[in-house]
């Protein structure tokens, strides 16, 4: 299990600051009518793993930077690459493959990508009702909803490690 440290939230929270600060000094659309840059952020899912980030707006931490910034869920790769190639948005939080597609499709001004933002996959089994002794043969048989729309169900890594750990194949 993975523990999120005040040191690692600290640093998370200090390289999203430092990140978002840098890339609106570069922005071209100058700056809002309260003083601030404005800047839009499309992420592709809300994850617990960013929760540095919504700690750092909800306290106003981009604010006291000059920045003006805007998160937008996006709901998928394809919309943020969308968000960012219409100029919708200055930052794209997204795995790599968008990026890869657009260049591979030969675009004159590929998305760069410049950050991992996360070591794992923002993956949690949840259920309807409490299982006090719970036991990953329990899902041998019954549905498990992998992934979130706009990903990529046919290469479900939680299915895959649920198979690989604990030798289930679950629908």
């Amino acid at each position: 299990m993975y523990v999120l440290t005040a040191k690692r939230f600290l640093s998370l929270l200090m390289a999203g600051s430092l990140t978002a600060l840098s890339l609106s000094a570069c922005s071209s659309s100058g700056s809002s009518g309260n003083g601030g840059t404005p800047v839009t952020l499309s992420e592709v899912a809300h994850s617990i793993f960013y929760a540095p980030q919504y700690a750092a707006i909800e306290l106003g931490y981009f604010e006291e930077e000059g920045i003006n910034l805007t998160l937008v869920n996006a709901g998928g790769a394809d919309k943020v690459m969308t968000s960012l190639i219409s100029g919708d948005a200055q930052i794209g939080f997204m795995g790599s493959e968008a990026s890869i597609y657009v260049y591979q499709e030969g675009s004159e001004d590929p998305a760069v990508n410049f950050a991992q933002l996360t070591q794992r996959a923002g993956n949690f089994l949840v259920g309807r009702q409490a299982e006090e002794n719970f036991d990953w043969a329990s899902l041998k048989g019954r549905k498990v909803l992998g992934g979130r729309a706009g990903g990529r169900p046919e290469k479900d890594e939680t299915k895959a490690h649920i198979k690989s750990i604990h030798g289930l194949a679950i629908v």
